[in-house]
């Protein structure tokens, strides 16, 4: 008689096995901005995860490149760390020779050539940069993987940007709004609806919470706030 053995499936199987390895991992986070007249506030939460892991509760995705400028930045973690390594290196270099501090229009400029110098391997980042120009004038500026930008009132970024993008556009936009007075945002509504949309994407998506980090830049410098999430 003829037996037949099955062939075997999964980390059983005695046949060649492919791997794959990929370069990249999303280890989840969103961030956005807000420009005013006089001033632009930052929004990040604090959750580093990958998949159904949260790494840590505490990893601020905000980092403040100068007196006038931050960055946001989320995504592939590693990539964030390389970038925000090759920015301040780049900043301590215009620094010392020109004996002050880079403009947040120029440090925009800048980022955009980084991130376009790596465009055939791109950097797994969502990038925002809000600071005052200038002429005292909130600025943000939004990219996509590979440097193109461009200088907007609101934006966000991240695994929460669908739900956060929407609210914005009403909100600060007056999309979908008739007969309504489109008056001047004020900073205190600025923060309290960087506090009202994180609330509102903390309880939907999974790799937004904790905390959010919250930057208010003005002429006179960076303010940092921190209001606590859900944590689960």
């Amino acid at each position: 008689m003829n037996f037949e053995v099955p062939e075997m499936q999964g980390e059983y199987a005695t046949g060649p096995k492919q791997l794959y390895f990929s370069p990249y991992a999303f280890n989840g986070g969103t961030v956005m901005a807000i420009a005013g007249e006089d001033f632009a506030v930052m929004g990040a939460d604090t959750r580093l995860s990958e998949g159904f892991q949260i790494h840590t509760r505490d990893s601020p995705k905000t980092h403040q490149l100068t007196d006038k400028t931050v960055l946001g930045c989320c995504g592939f973690h590693g990539d964030v760390l390389t970038l925000t390594k090759v920015i301040e290196a780049r900043l301590k270099m215009y620094k010392n020779e020109h004996q002050r501090d880079m403009s947040s229009g120029a440090v925009a400029a800048m980022l955009s050539t980084i991130l376009y110098y790596r465009r055939f391997f791109p950097y797994y980042v969502y990038n925002i940069l809000a600071g005052v120009d200038s002429e005292g004038k909130g600025c943000v500026y939004s990219y996509d993987p590979v440097g193109s930008y461009e200088r907007e009132t609101f934006r966000a970024a991240g695994s929460a940007s669908a739900m956060l993008q929407p609210l914005l556009d009403n909100q600060i936009g007056y999309k979908n709004q008739q007969n309504v007075e489109k008056l001047p945002l004020s900073r205190e509504k600025a923060v309290n609806l960087v506090k009202d949309v994180f609330i509102s994407a903390a309880e939907r998506d999974i790799y937004t919470g904790d905390a959010i980090i919250i930057n208010v830049i003005d002429k006179d410098g960076v303010k940092t706030e921190k209001f606590p999430l859900r944590r689960d």
